[in-house]
């Protein structure tokens, strides 16, 4: 086959795959009996100390809005990225 087809398939198959993983997501967000679109994932602040430890502040849990897709949608990752995430994240 050619290239040019090859690339222009490869592109075609993953924009099918966005546009599906979007109506999925529409679809979950409107009908609240299919599921939660939604998700949240939690992660703890750490403070870097002068002697090269972190102290982390298990007291302040934060939580993460994530979507349940493959894609980012609305301004939140995925959850599948954001639970890959470290849950300690250090502040400066």
């Amino acid at each position: 086959m050619n290239a040019k087809r090859i690339t222009a398939a490869a592109i075609a198959l993953f924009l099918a795959i966005f546009v599906v993983d979007w109506a999925w997501f529409l679809h979950r967000s409107s009908d609240p009996t299919v599921g939660n679109a939604l998700g949240s994932v939690t992660y703890y602040y750490a403070s870097a100390l002068k002697d090269g430890k972190a102290e982390v502040y298990f007291d302040q849990p934060q939580t993460e809005v994530c979507v349940r897709s493959l894609f980012p949608h609305s301004g939140h990752s995925p959850c599948w990225y954001a639970s890959r995430k470290n849950n300690v994240r250090t502040i400066d």
